[in-house]
């Protein structure tokens, strides 16, 4: 039965039993993070073969790679992970470690020096930037300290609402869009093939508009039958809109977090024109490491592959959170979630304004979850309501527990404010 329908007496009884349950969390003693996606210890594991291909450098093509050149990546770098990401070694630059600082350097040379001849961003007043939500408090932290103003729109079933996108970027103001278009975070969604093409067939009224396509996600399956994403770059060509996007990725959560390759894709006349700016910023990255990644996954299948077993780790992981969830809190009618089929979040919809007080909460019992209202620029959330749960770092056991007081806490908060009213 829905607490909405509920007597506040019956209520109050449940409030008692919970905050029974509440204070034997506390006599535990817990001291558990489920605040970031991190891979765990078992998943880092499975690349430690990675490392012995780093003490047989040898000289490939044209590049030696212990050497300085190659702004753009290794040769067979750009080869192999062009072939992953679906575009061709001239549509790709491969970098270091962090897709992020890829996405960040990209703002900063469009904010200082524009975009293929246009005006810089940081001359363009009042500049705007659209932010899907909920989304990845990281991406908004981006453009908000570049001074754009964040304009939301809601993420649907099947993707942003493109009808208000297409609307807004009739405003030559606003320059961007974020996307992660697959297994999105927080919600773990995948956008459609209609989506897609509505986004390869923008036409917006600024000429410097760029989409960044985070497809962070885009070989994370957990599920056997994972999602199908369409590729922006191709279809973007295929539009005849080659040069909006600029599509994102990285090895982060595929082989080491910390020590990973990262790339960015897009048409030519972009590559060229940001290779442009890299060669005065950088003599090249880590080739070494690039190419101790090209050897020890060889293709594409060999990567597949290595994914599934990412994905036999995961799995129990997202089954003990959603079977938790459905357990406890299904039928009560003060949250809601999407069951994602990939990637490393679950995002919870508790009763609006009680997002704050579910965390809090937990917190008080040694649980910590990603602070609420992340999932919105400038961290506020006007509903108070989003919730982002990362179960790849803790051991299951720890899960259930963790999960067991987020179902608790939930409960409590919900209540509190249901007899408040």
């Amino acid at each position: 039965m829905k607490y909405q329908e509920m007597q506040k007496s019956e209520l109050s009884t449940i409030l008692i039993k919970e905050k029974e349950r509440y204070e034997n969390f506390k006599s535990l003693g817990l001291n558990l993070d489920m605040s970031r996606g991190k891979p765990c210890k078992e998943q880092l594991d499975l690349s430690m073969g990675l490392l012995d291909e780093i003490n047989s450098v040898m000289e490939l093509g044209k590049i030696d790679p212990r050497n300085y050149g190659g702004v753009d990546g290794l040769f067979e770098a750009k080869k192999l992970f062009g072939e992953l990401m679906g575009v061709s070694p001239e549509e790709i630059i491969v970098g270091d470690n962090s897709s992020l600082n890829l996405m960040y350097d990209s703002i900063m040379r469009y904010y200082c020096f524009g975009v293929l001849g246009s005006s810089p961003w940081s001359e363009i007043h009042n500049r705007k930037w659209i932010c899907v939500v909920p989304g990845y408090d990281r991406h908004f932290a981006v453009t908000e300290e570049f001074g754009f103003e964040s304009v939301t729109v809601n993420m649907l079933e099947d993707g942003p609402d493109m009808d208000k996108i297409e609307e807004l970027v009739a405003d030559e103001s606003v320059k961007g869009i974020w996307c992660v278009p697959k297994y999105s975070n927080p919600e773990g969604k995948t956008f459609s093939d209609e989506v897609v093409k509505r986004f390869a067939r923008l036409k917006p009224a600024a000429k410097d508009f760029r989409i960044f396509w985070d497809n962070a996600y885009g070989v994370h399956d957990i599920a056997e039958n994972g999602d199908v994403l369409l590729n922006l770059v191709t279809e973007a060509k295929n539009a005849g809109n080659p040069n909006i996007v600029l599509m994102f990725g990285s090895t982060s959560k595929i082989s080491f977090a910390g020590a990973g390759i990262s790339y960015l894709c897009a048409s030519k006349e972009n590559i060229d024109d940001i290779k442009k700016r890299m060669s005065i910023q950088t003599i090249g990255p880590n080739k070494i490491n690039q190419l101790a990644h090209v050897r020890y996954f060889k293709s594409v299948d060999n990567i597949l592959l290595h994914m599934k077993k990412h994905a036999q780790i995961l799995r129990p992981k997202f089954y003990t959170v959603l079977s938790i969830l459905k357990e406890e809190l299904q039928d009560l009618g003060i949250c809601d979630w999407h069951n994602p089929k990939g990637g490393y979040f679950v995002s919870v919809d508790v009763l609006p304004g009680t997002a704050k007080r579910t965390v809090e909460l937990a917190k008080g019992v040694g649980v910590i979850f990603t602070p609420a209202g992340s999932t919105y620029p400038k961290k506020q959330d006007p509903f108070d309501s989003n919730l982002r749960i990362a179960p790849s770092l803790p051991p299951v056991k720890e899960l259930e527990t963790a999960m067991r007081v987020f179902a608790c806490a939930t409960k409590i908060a919900a209540i509190e404010k249901l007899l408040a009213e």
